[in-house]
């Protein structure tokens, strides 16, 4: 899943290669892609791309004062190319969502893998007139350690989930979460709000260092680029069954219906292992 770091790098790509164009065309693909019809996707045919901006991991496209706003879900990404087809796509057949056909003949397609669809195109006058943004809660990166004191100060629940609720903390999901509790030699399953001094300056630090490495190492990068880089930077997401760069331990994971975490238990949970079991904490 895209998160603060690949959202951040897109934008950044759409304003190098995109502000300045006008959108000649827009072909649709998957209708249950497209969240709302006021002002309707031929609005933006015409106009040029001022802007582009990132509000936790929604993509906001600003063209002249209307937004298309993209959250890429689980599955979606952004693939740019300076020469798109000129046919256009057949609605329904593979990951393609949306093209967006720029007037030098570049543009961009949105994607989606799998069967399962969750990526969503909003064309709204307002960027918070989209639920998602409506709701969410500060940015990581604009949070000091008072501000996330703040924040976690009412919340009760596992501090692995506390950080990927993006109306708590707005663009943190599962792998950045991995790697930041692995960075502060932090449980997953510590209570948010029951965090020492100590602990919630580790967690502040970790953020920080962890999101802007990811950003440095993102922006720049072509689309095409970001998920390999995304991958090679992690030290503990998705490598289960790995040794731990820090101490050597083997990566262990706790794994869900539908998605798993990764962690060290020698960094982060005393040697223990967490249980598989939702309502587990450690295994006794």
């Amino acid at each position: 899943m895209p998160e603060l770091p690949e959202v951040e790098a897109l934008a950044h790509h759409l304003r190098e290669y995109a502000v300045g164009r006008v959108i000649a065309r827009l072909d649709v693909a998957a209708i249950s892609a497209i969240k709302t019809f006021d002002p309707p996707f031929t609005a933006l045919q015409g106009l040029s791309v001022t802007g582009a901006d990132r509000h936790g991991k929604f993509l906001d496209v600003d063209v002249d004062g209307l937004h298309l706003v993209i959250h890429l879900a689980r599955a979606g990404w952004l693939r740019w190319s300076d020469e798109l087809p000129k046919a256009p796509p057949k609605p329904g057949r593979g990951p393609l969502a949306l093209r967006v056909h720029l007037d030098d003949g570049s543009g961009f397609d949105l994607t989606e893998a799998g069967t399962k669809k969750g990526l969503a195109v909003y064309v709204v006058r307002d960027p918070r007139d989209v639920p998602g943004i409506a709701r969410l809660g500060p940015d990581a990166l604009s949070l000091d350690r008072d501000a996330l004191a703040g924040v976690l100060a009412d919340q009760g629940g596992r501090l692995k989930n506390t950080l990927t609720d993006q109306r708590v903390i707005a663009g943190i999901g599962n792998a950045y979460s991995d790697e930041i509790l692995h960075y502060a030699k932090l449980s997953p399953f510590k209570t948010a709000n029951k965090l020492t001094d100590d602990e919630l300056d580790r967690l502040a630090e970790a953020m920080n260092v962890i999101l802007t490495d990811a950003v440095g190492r993102s922006v720049g990068q072509k689309a095409a680029t970001l998920k390999a880089e995304k991958r090679s930077g992690m030290r503990v997401h998705a490598r289960t069954g790995m040794p731990c760069p820090v101490c050597g331990d083997t990566i262990a994971e706790v794994s869900f219906a539908d998605k798993s975490f990764q962690y060290c238990p020698t960094c982060q949970t005393g040697g223990k292992r967490l249980s598989d079991r939702r309502m587990d904490r450690l295994l006794k």
